[in-house]
């Protein structure tokens, strides 16, 4: 169980700490954890007396002490929401005293977005050691299946493979959009309980057959047909398929290719774990790098990396499309 997952058994259990000090540059956790806080502690007619929500911006800490230490009115707790408290960091570290002395009746819910408390501070000592504090990382791109995986098994829903690498590529690592496209796609699904490349299509709008998973795999298996016919479908829908997009894609793609020529032990697990993907991809890697030697695929960087600057206008003459340029980068690529 992770650590948000315990945090989230806990509160639904309802053993409450006096203090959730909510930091880190992963909003999503934070926000999650705070609304579930806000609608378990109390009943919504006990809110209007006992639950304030404050911003960091708008409060001294002294005010916001002051708050905390008030008893409920006619319920067991009072809730205190400071939002945006990053912008107190001047001051934080006032708050040590309370920390050591609580109001056990408040429940003191601290929104640190973005920052993390200094861990040479007596501040985050005292909110550790009482585990008050919470730090939420983002998360990298290769743990986002398994995150998709987890979300949307909690619902007792099912997903193909396809489908969620299809999330991955085109959502990418803002879980708070992921999350809002996985709760669509559920009401969709409904009785059929799985979410499938068709689901994506036609609700995200992410083609099946047209997107960069699809020409990534048509370049690890130098599929030039298949590779046209993707940059055509682009050309055709630009906003969904900027350019930038299918260049990084590349990028990576070659960058892991070289990574996998320069790795001694080449079991599906270490090269998941070198390459920080999943282990759904390492056949395909395995692939590209037996179709694009190591001496190839260094020249191939640099291939992408002129072709990233004229895609941002630097080295072209003319009215050189977006799509225009991929082809001649693809084709280049192919017959090196």
């Amino acid at each position: 169980m992770s650590p948000v997952e315990s945090l989230i058994k806990d509160i639904k259990n309802k053993n409450y700490k006096p203090i959730y000090f909510l930091a880190g540059d992963e909003p999503f956790f934070i926000d999650q954890i705070t609304d579930l806080l806000e609608e378990t502690i109390l009943p919504e007619e006990e809110k209007g007396f006992n639950q304030t929500i404050v911003y960091g911006q708008d409060i001294e800490i002294g005010q916001l002490i002051g708050m905390a230490r008030q008893y409920p009115m006619g319920a067991e707790k009072a809730v205190v929401i400071v939002k945006e408290a990053q912008h107190m960091s001047r001051t934080i570290d006032q708050l040590e005293m309370y920390a050591n002395q609580v109001q056990e009746s408040t429940v003191l819910i601290i929104n640190y977005k973005g920052n993390s408390l200094d861990k040479r501070k007596k501040i985050y000592k005292i909110l550790n050691e009482k585990g008050f504090y919470f730090e939420f990382k983002k998360i990298y791109e290769s743990e986002l299946p398994a995150w998709i995986e987890q979300k949307v098994s909690d619902n007792q829903f099912k997903i193909e493979q396809k489908a969620k690498f299809l999330l991955t590529e085109y959502v990418g690592a803002d879980l708070s959009r992921l999350n809002n496209e996985l709760d669509k796609l559920f009401t969709i699904v409904g009785a059929d309980k799985t979410i499938t490349t068709n689901h994506i299509e036609e609700h995200i709008g992410i083609s099946k057959d047209y997107n960069v998973f699809e020409l990534r795999n048509a370049i690890e298996t130098k599929n030039i047909e298949k590779a046209f016919k993707i940059i055509k479908y682009f050309e055709k829908n630009p906003k969904d398929n900027p350019y930038v997009v299918s260049i990084t894609t590349i990028f990576n793609l070659f960058t892991n290719i070289i990574q996998v020529h320069v790795t001694a032990d080449k079991s599906k697990q270490n090269l998941a774990k070198v390459l920080g993907i999943n282990p759904y991809f390492v056949q395909g890697m395995m692939t590209a790098a037996n179709n694009y030697p190591l001496k190839k695929a260094t020249r191939i960087i640099s291939f992408i990396r002129e072709y990233d600057l004229k895609g941002k206008g630097v080295g072209t003459t003319g009215n050189v499309t977006p799509s225009q340029l991929l082809i001649e980068l693809v084709y280049k690529i192919m017959h090196l």
